[in-house]
C-alpha cells in the first residue's frame, strides 16, 4: 500500500520594515522577493492566510530592505531585485506594465489594459493591480483612475499619496 506523504509548507523569510509611521512586512523565497505586505499582520496570520511558513530573518532580505530604504529616501527610482511571484498569466502581464510606469509618473487602469491589447478589461486590470504582490517594488501607487485622481491602493490612499509626493519631491516638481 503506498503512503501519503505530507508535503511540509513552503518556507519564506520575513522581515518588518518600518518608516514614517508605516510598518510593512517583506517576504522572500530563495529565489526572491514573493511579498510586500502594506499592513502589518502578524506573520502567523499570513502563515495562515498564505499556506506558508515564515521565518522572521533580515538577513535573506537585507538587499529588499536596503533598496525599499534608499526609495522612501528618495535615492533610488527603480529596484533591482529578483523577484519569486505567483500570479495567473492576466495577472502577471498587468504587473509587467505596471512595471513600467516611470518614476513619478502615473498611467490609468485604462492605459494598463489597451497595453495589454484588452481595452475592455478595466475591472479585470483593476483586480490584478490590487493583486500585486510587490507594491512599491512594482509600482501600482503610479496607477490611477483615466481621469488622473488617486484610487483605491492597498496601503491606503494616504499612503500612495506619500509615496507619489516622495518621487514628486525627488524629481523636484
Amino acid at each position: 500500500m503506498a503512503r501519503k506523504t505530507r508535503q511540509s509548507p513552503e518556507k519564506l523569510y520575513g522581515s518588518t520594515l518600518s518608516w514614517s509611521g508605516w510598518s510593512f512586512r517583506i517576504l522572500s523565497s530563495t529565489q526572491g522577493l514573493r511579498r510586500v505586505e502594506l499592513c502589518p499582520t502578524p506573520f502567523d496570520e499570513l502563515e495562515e492566510r498564505l499556506g506558508v511558513r515564515i521565518l522572521a530573518d533580515d538577513d535573506p532580505n537585507e538587499r529588499v530592505l536596503q533598496e525599499i530604504h534608499e526609495y522612501l529616501r528618495g535615492e533610488r527610482r527603480t529596484f533591482d531585485l529578483p523577484l519569486n511571484l505567483l500570479g495567473t498569466e492576466f495577472q502577471q502581464s498587468v504587473w509587467e506594465v505596471i512595471a513600467t510606469i516611470p518614476y513619478g509618473g502615473t498611467m490609468s487602469y485604462f492605459d494598463i489594459a489597451q497595453a495589454i491589447g484588452n481595452p475592455n478589461a478595466l475591472r479585470a486590470v483593476g483586480q490584478a493591480t490590487g493583486a500585486n504582490p510587490v507594491p512599491i517594488v512594482i509600482p501600482c501607487h503610479r496607477v490611477v483612475g483615466k481621469s488622473g485622481q488617486l484610487t483605491g491602493f492597498a496601503g491606503g490612499l494616504p499612503l500612495k499619496e506619500q509615496l507619489l509626493s516622495i518621487e514628486r519631491g525627488s524629481l523636484g516638481l
